[in-house]
């Protein structure tokens, strides 16, 4: 694929995104990270920017953009915060693309134009103590009883869990089809028999919430029904499959503000008399993260183009996300050890990148799960 050409729209939008996270976010993002304290004052102001709902059509209240505007915008914000961005990455890849995706008029009409404006957020309710990987063996279940489903289970590792107004939730209604049992709603999350359980203590993104959820007994209308009984499995993958590219993308901002700071700090640190970025061994490092970057973005971009293309993206947001993550959490080692002491230490950012970074090889499909697709679409590919 050639190189990008950004349009003046999305140049505008980057510039835009840079702005406010360098001016308002960067400057508080230790303190909400430090405190781990949800940043509800800098979420309500992305909703303003119309950042909660970037690809979502004017006409369901979104900022009407395509995939790479968005994953240009969000690169942006995880530059000064992970957390932030992941945040703004759950509402738009995991809740309204699959509302937008697979809803009915009415529950777009419902649904979307809170979420995209951040009068409302979302959280993505997938994974349980004991489904993760294989969200085929998942215990929560939907009974239906009339026009109405009651629900009953636990989710796990829920992002955006506890402060979150509306849930997308996967629940077996037929256990013996497997994953062909599972159906997908939209959950209102103070109807009654919801409850938050407790809130994870984590290595990193300490400003968003991950949370436990419970559901008993929990009675919604069949209107919630997302798609069609049974479409669950189908609504996740293809959800998470967009997913992947917010993660990456959230990685690559990672990875950048961890090589921006190495390589301010290299300049300006000494040893033996002249600072440490003269050195070639700390050259090589500085270079190959960059190149690792770059490469990064670029399939990042690819996949977003292939998705705004509606192609078979499923691959190259697999590849975009493990080998983002992976440079993320090899460029924030290599940043840590270019300060040597002092990057070990809470007075510099570094760490703060490092603790990030690790997540992204984790959630919406561990690096093994992201390899186990790209080798299967490959053999596919190869006759």
């Amino acid at each position: 694929m050639s190189i990008v050409k950004l349009t003046e729209e999305q140049e505008l939008i980057q510039k835009t995104a840079r702005d406010f996270s360098v001016n308002k976010i960067k400057p508080v993002a230790a303190m909400y990270d430090r405190e781990g304290r949800f940043p509800k004052e800098i979420i309500d102001k992305l909703g303003e920017l119309g950042f909660l709902g970037i690809m979502v059509p004017e006409e369901y209240g979104g900022s009407g953009f395509d995939c790479l505007t968005y994953v240009i915008a969000l690169e942006e914000i995880a530059v000064s915060c992970a957390s932030t961005a992941i945040i703004m990455s759950v509402n738009n890849s995991l809740v309204c693309d699959p509302i937008l995706a697979f809803g009915s008029e009415k529950q777009k009409r419902s649904y979307l134009p809170d979420l995209s404006t951040g009068r409302r957020l979302g959280c993505f309710a997938l994974s349980e103590p004991e489904a993760g990987s294989d969200p085929a063996s998942m215990r929560t279940s939907a009974v239906r009883k009339g026009k109405s489903y009651i629900i009953n289970g636990s989710k796990s590792w829920i992002t955006n869990g506890a402060e979150a107004d509306t849930g997308i939730l996967f629940a077996a209604t037929d256990h013996s089809k497997k994953h062909h049992g599972i159906s997908a709603f939209i959950i209102d999350m103070d109807t009654p028999g919801v409850k938050i359980g407790k809130l994870e203590h984590k290595l990193g993104i300490k400003a968003s919430s991950t949370a436990q959820i419970f559901f008993e007994d929990c009675k919604v209308p069949d209107t919630a029904l997302l798609g069609e009984e049974g479409d669950g499995f189908k609504i996740a993958m293809a959800t998470l499959d967009g997913g992947r590219i917010g993660v990456a993308a959230q990685a690559v901002g990672i990875a950048r503000a961890a090589l921006e700071e190495a390589a301010r700090y290299s300049k300006e640190r000494k040893a033996f008399g002249k600072p440490i970025s003269n050195f070639q061994g700390l050259q090589f490092m500085i270079a190959d993260m960059a190149t690792r970057i770059e490469a990064s973005r670029l399939l990042t971009w690819q996949s977003a183009v292939m998705k705004d293309r509606k192609e078979n993206y499923l691959k190259k947001s697999a590849m975009a996300k493990l080998f983002s993550s992976e440079t993320a959490m090899w460029v924030t080692t290599k940043a840590i050890q270019i300060h040597g002491g002092y990057g070990y230490t809470v007075d510099y950012p570094v760490e703060r990148f490092f603790r990030d970074a690790k997540i992204t090889e984790i959630y919406e499909g561990t690096s093994e799960i992201q390899r186990n697709v790209i080798a299967r679409e490959t053999l596919k590919e190869i006759q």
